[in-house]
């Protein structure tokens, strides 16, 4: 029986540039909108957290589909391309409308087969989907892993701080924040399936006990 030889369908050269037209379709769709946009008051709504979000997710979406046997490239550039439409489309319409953008994309740009086009595509759509995850194939399994598990941990507890200062709430408070960081990071820990994935989840949701103890270690009165 003969070994099955997986040759990169996407060199770094053109990843990069992936890279740079998902941020350009971002900086766009910002700028194209009236009023500043959907929720643009909060930075994590603009085209350089949207960004950092997604290149967050394709770290993630690597490292689980390299450990699990999944096809790298097309989990990769699903990743890269997961939130394209996000600041442009609605919440449930994003998914698909980035599909046609990384469609569009791949189809016009290199000589991708369609089946990886289709593969690709697929993964994005589908990035969103709240069921088991038995029921969608490996690579859109680590995408939706890793989406769940960027705001799991030390990143997702900033996050909430950040937001705590949009909302004039105190330090006092902070607690209730990271509480509340620890609950999705265990949410998202319960849904993962891959072995990569459950890792990554436990390691991040220590940081966030972590962070809660010392919270409740240095400001008096919380956690009483």
């Amino acid at each position: 029986m003969g070994v099955e030889i997986k040759e990169n369908r996407v060199s770094d050269a053109e990843f990069e540039e992936m890279k740079g037209f998902v941020f350009d379709y971002l900086a766009a769709s910002v700028e194209n909108e009236e009023e500043g946009g959907r929720m643009r008051w909060y930075p994590w709504h603009s085209a350089e957290y949207r960004h950092n979000h997604i290149l967050n997710v394709v770290e993630l979406a690597t490292e689980i589909a390299e450990n699990e046997g999944a096809d790298v490239d097309v989990t990769r550039v699903a990743a890269l391309f997961h939130d394209v439409a996000k600041l442009e489309a609605d919440q449930e319409l994003h998914a698909e409308a980035g599909a046609r953008v990384a469609r569009e994309y791949l189809s016009s740009r290199g000589e991708y087969p369609e089946s990886f086009v289709s593969q690709v595509c697929r993964a994005i759509e589908r990035h969103s989907y709240q069921g088991d995850l038995h029921d969608v194939s490996l690579e859109t399994q680590c995408l939706i892993e890793a989406d769940l598990l960027d705001k799991v941990g030390a990143n997702g507890a900033t996050l909430m701080l950040l937001r705590m200062g949009y909302e004039a709430r105190t330090h006092m408070e902070a607690d209730e924040i990271v509480e509340r960081v620890l609950e999705r990071g265990i949410d998202a820990a319960n849904r993962v399936e891959s072995d990569t994935a459950e890792s990554i989840a436990h390691q991040r949701l220590k940081r966030v006990r972590w962070f809660r103890e010392w919270l409740q270690d240095e400001i008096a009165g919380m956690g009483d």
